[in-house]
């Protein structure tokens, strides 16, 4: 059964998950995140069998996402790498762990903890802030159409 495509959905959290596709593929990032690089080593963290993983890296590659560069140690094997795209997922990466570690119902079975690599100490929660720095929740914002997205509409419905 093909996947419907959110890629033309007018709601930005829809074409999100459009790119990320699935589980396997934020997992896949997240081991990118965290410095594998070869095929053998994603598919041995996260078990994933070869055919699979080979379609979700070849996604990630098309959707720039990844990206293949040459093996680092000169053989003849590709690794992938994160692109700056790639790298922009790191924040939703770090919302969801924050939501599981507050929101599991067993948060002591996690086995790691983010920290500020530097410092050794946790990162602070994820936090949306207003132009002029208030923390805001879900109840502080709202949607509005954008200017040009209604000026599309108003021509279209001419």
């Amino acid at each position: 059964m093909k996947r419907t495509s959110l890629a033309g959905d007018s709601c930005p959290v829809a074409r999100a998950l459009d790119v990320f596709g699935d589980w396997w593929s934020l997992l896949i990032i997240r081991d990118a995140s965290l410095g594998r690089r070869r095929f053998g080593e994603f598919q041995a963290s996260l078990g994933l069998a070869k055919n699979i993983l080979a379609t979700r890296l070849r996604t990630l590659v098309e959707r720039g996402i990844l990206k293949t560069v040459p093996a680092s140690d000169g053989s003849a094997y590709q690794e992938y790498v994160l692109t700056p795209k790639g790298h922009g997922i790191f924040p939703i990466l770090v919302a969801l762990r924050q939501w599981t570690e507050e929101f599991d119902e067993h948060p002591n079975e996690i086995a790691t903890i983010l920290v500020d690599r530097d410092k050794g100490k946790p990162v602070k929660k994820l936090a949306l802030y207003s132009q002029d720095g208030r923390v805001l929740g879900a109840a502080d914002t709202a949607l509005k159409p954008r200017p040009a997205a209604k000026r599309a509409r108003r021509l279209a419905s001419t």
